[in-house]
């Protein structure tokens, strides 16, 4: 357990560390969750402009992975500098933060699942899909996946203010994500949790994978090319979550290298930070927002200010008047 002794109340810990000088390590990492940013804003604003995005499952779905996945790299982003800088934050308010990011890193993966089972009715059950994907069914969905979600969040928490000494009620420390898991039996709860979650997760994407499998080799050739392309979302969907999930596994792998000199252990977080935080969060808007060929049409239009219509009006206009004057060559 840590003891109190561990926290520091002193008042010179409540101010950044600017005198440490930034690494290109952190600076990229502003970058890469800069770039990531603006992409999903454009996306939510595409999603929220357009009313009949807003009436189907997969796109309420979508919006939802980019609402969550934007706090959760924005709120990341803000420990590892404040991290970085060494800022001694309030244990009360550090608890919260860490509190929501697991809630938020949850919620994804829930999230990825559900967008399977989506696609599994639409293409299995092409007649009940208007039927099962409705506005309730979609309300009662994203409930199911809040509520999920919750469990590992509210067992760390309360696993937490349940041991946690008194005296550090008022104290301050870095914040880390491990600053929650007191003792060893909390680490050991929230991975068999995990665990449980994981397996539960995989067994829906390939029961989702097999049967949209067999559908696609039963289907007509008119069909076949949504089946396949339904195929290959949830194939990417099985990679992206197994990123996610693996995340959460970050602390386990980092003690094999816990011995290693302290600059190969930063460089091998820093790694683990991009490859299982920023890369699975990166793949949704590619998955759906470009593969989509109705969001992306409306993306591009937002994304070149309008302009697309006009373009695409100039160059019919173009076509037009060469095909006029080839025929009165003619």
């Amino acid at each position: 357990m840590q003891s109190a002794g561990a926290y520091s109340n002193s008042s010179n810990n409540l101010l950044l560390n600017f005198s440490r000088p930034l690494n290109e390590k952190i600076l990229l990492l502003q970058v890469l969750v800069g770039v990531f940013l603006c992409i999903n804003c454009l996306m939510i604003f595409t999603f929220l402009k357009k009313e009949f995005f807003r009436d189907e499952t997969r796109y309420i779905l979508f919006a939802q992975t980019l609402f969550v996945d934007s706090a959760l790299m924005l709120l990341t982003d803000l420990l590892s500098v404040v991290t970085y800088f060494q800022y001694a934050m309030h244990i009360i308010t550090c608890s919260i933060i860490c509190t929501v990011l697991t809630f938020l890193a949850c919620c994804t993966p829930l999230t990825l699942v559900a967008m399977c089972l989506e696609r599994y009715v639409a293409i299995c059950m092409p007649l009940r899909h208007g039927d099962i994907s409705t506005s309730r069914t979609r309300l009662y969905g994203l409930f199911i996946i809040w509520g999920i979600s919750s469990i590992i969040p509210l067992f760390n928490f309360i696993g937490y203010w349940a041991i946690i000494p008194r005296a550090a009620l008022y104290s301050y420390a870095v914040c880390t994500s491990e600053l929650t898991l007191v003792e060893a039996w909390q680490a050991h709860g929230r991975s068999i949790i995990f665990i449980i979650l994981f397996l539960f997760l995989i067994i829906i994407i390939v029961f989702t994978y097999i049967k949209i499998m067999i559908a696609a080799r039963a289907a007509s050739d008119e069909k076949r090319k949504s089946t396949s392309k339904s195929l290959r979302t949830v194939l990417l969907h099985a990679f992206q979550l197994f990123l996610c999930i693996v995340q959460f596994l970050n602390p386990y792998i980092e003690m094999a290298f816990w011995k290693v000199e302290e600059k190969m252990l930063l460089n091998i977080k820093y790694s683990m930070f991009i490859v299982f935080m920023i890369a699975p969060r990166c793949l949704s808007p590619l998955i759906y927002g470009l593969r989509d060929e109705k969001f992306f049409n409306v993306l591009r239009h937002y994304a070149m200010c309008g302009t697309g219509c006009l373009f695409s009006r100039l160059l019919e206009i173009r076509q037009m008047k060469m095909s006029s004057t080839l025929d009165i060559n003619k």
